[in-house]
Parts: structure tokens; C-alpha cells; sequence
């Protein structure tokens, strides 16, 4: 697949005299490649994000987003790109959801027939058009959400860019918001860069995990499997394994033959090959300890 985003040897001070180091691994993206960023408070992962949008230009080292030097050059790629930030409420800006929706389609100087007709196409797909005449912020946080997502999906962007977008959520509007993306990914083949706290849910949606250290530092990137089968890892960065994984992790240690599982369904499928194994030996077995005839 084809690369859409690279940041090499990035090195960021900031006024105060902060300093974030990637060091030399890269940080790479590519095409339709679903990317989350983990690390510690104070290991860099937003001020990744703003070095990819422009919003700060590095110290040392190079950033390329689809080929373009974000810093220097965001207008040339700015509708290539959608965002959804922390808080919805810092990028939900209009009266109602319908001109919030509209304001970048017009803001590019779309035709008013075409901005209403992405809008609709959008609220549509992330199922909010009964929200469009609502004001935004009487709004619940999983539908600020989703709007502020619809906000960021009307040009139809190639990459989408999320800081944190599970933090704010309860675990049914985390749910409905992970399969939302994964439909999104699945019918656009759409890139995403995701910074997390919640460990527990990236198998759900990521395909490849990068993990900073205190200060910035790239130290691993891997798939959720790789990186979560690294317990020492984690915890020499603070960050720790999905519940699965450390259940899974404990099964293994005390002999019993299964392996790493990191979802629900891959748990299930794990579980019941272990007692039909003990089913087939408790059969295999007499009562008296002689194996039974056949």
C-alpha cells in the first residue's frame, strides 16, 4: 500500500523548553492502514498529531503527509484530511448541526445544491439527520460526537486524524462508535491515526500500534497482537495490557493450550476448543483410569 504519512528523526522544544524526541525509528502510515498511537501523559502522542496537521513545525527532522510538508503546505491538503478532536465542543462551531456540517463544503466555495447534498450524504451515513435542526450543544457527548465525526467525513477525506475520540464516551457510545468506524474504514478504505488511553478496545479497530515512551520516543510498532504479548513492555511504559490479553497471558503461564486472544469473539473461539479438548479427554478416560474401547 502505497505511504501517506512519514515522520523521520522528529524532534520538538517547545517555548518552555520542553522537549519531545521520536528518535530514528519513522512513523508511518499507509494507505487505508487504521494507525493508534499508545504512550504515557507527557510521551508526545498529541504533539504527533499537531506535527501531521500543521499545527506545529518540527524542531529537527522532516514530516510528510500525503507527500506535502504539513506545516508549510496544509492548504494543499487540508480537504484530503478530517479531524475530530478531544472535546467536540472546541470544533462544533455553528447554531445547529446543519450549518456545522455545511461550514467546510461552503467554506471551500461548494455550490449551496452541493454542500446540502454532502450534508445529507453524511448524516445520513453516520445516522444523524434527525439531529440536523438541533442545536449542538444540548446534544449527549456520543452524538456531539458523532457529529463532530460527520464534521470531520463531508469532503470525504483519505485520512482521518482522532485525539482521544473514545476518552469523553460511556462503553455504549465507545462501542457504537468503534463499529461505526469500522464501516466507515470497510465501504472507504479510509486511513486513521488514533492517539488511546483505553488499551482494551484497539484490537477492535487498529491494525498496527505504535508505542511512544516518556519524552517521545518510538520504542516498538507492531499489531495489537505483537505489541500486547510484550507485558514488560507495557509496564516499563506505564500502559497497561487488555484485560483478554493479560487473561489469555495467565492461561498460557499455567499450562493450558491456548492462544493469545485479545477480542471477544477470538476469546470464545479459545475457550471452546479448550473444553471440547477436555470433553474428548474426560470420554477418552474410564472411570477406573483405563482408556475406554473404541
Amino acid at each position: 500500500m502505497a505511504e501517506i504519512v512519514c515522520a523521520r528523526g522528529l524532534r520538538h522544544v517547545y517555548a518552555d523548553g520542553t522537549c519531545l524526541d521520536y528518535g530514528p525509528r519513522p512513523f508511518r502510515v499507509a494507505q487505508g492502514e487504521r494507525v493508534a498511537i499508545l504512550g504515557p501523559n507527557g510521551g508526545g502522542k498529541s504533539t504527533l498529531l499537531y506535527h501531521l496537521l500543521g499545527l506545529l513545525e518540527p524542531t529537527a527532522g522532516e514530516v510528510r503527509v500525503f507527500g506535502v510538508a504539513p506545516a508549510r503546505g496544509w492548504e494543499k491538503i487540508r480537504q484530503r484530511i478530517g479531524v475530530v478532536l478531544q472535546d467536540p465542543d472546541q470544533q462544533i462551531i455553528a447554531p445547529t448541526v446543519r450549518d456545522d456540517l455545511a461550514f467546510s463544503p461552503r467554506n471551500y466555495g461548494l455550490p449551496s445544491a452541493e454542500a446540502d447534498r454532502l450534508v445529507r450524504e453524511v448524516a445520513d451515513e453516520l445516522e444523524i439527520a434527525d439531529l440536523l435542526d438541533k442545536v449542538p450543544h444540548y446534544l449527549s457527548g456520543g452524538q456531539r460526537q458523532r457529529v463532530a465525526l460527520a464534521g470531520a467525513l463531508v469532503l470525504k477525506p483519505d485520512l482521518l486524524v482522532l485525539d482521544e475520540p473514545l476518552e469523553s464516551l460511556d462503553a455504549h457510545a465507545k462501542r457504537d462508535l468503534i463499529a461505526l468506524l469500522n464501516r466507515l474504514h470497510s465501504e472507504r478504505g479510509m486511513a486513521l491515526v488514533v492517539t488511546l488511553h483505553d488499551v482494551n478496545l484497539t484490537p477492535r479497530f487498529i491494525d498496527t500500534v505504535y508505542v511512544l515512551a516518556q519524552g517521545g520516543a518510538i520504542v516498538e510498532r507492531g499489531t495489537p497482537e505483537q505489541i500486547f504479548a510484550q507485558p514488560e513492555l507495557l509496564a516499563h511504559h506505564r500502559l497497561e495490557p487488555p484485560v483478554l490479553g493479560m487473561l489469555f497471558q495467565e492461561l498460557r503461564r499455567r499450562g493450558h493450550p491456548v492462544e493469545p486472544a485479545l477480542t471477544i469473539e477470538r476469546a470464545v473461539e479459545q475457550l471452546d476448543c479448550l473444553l471440547e479438548r477436555r470433553h474428548q479427554a474426560s470420554h477418552a478416560v474410564g472411570a477406573d483410569g483405563v482408556p475406554a474401547e473404541s
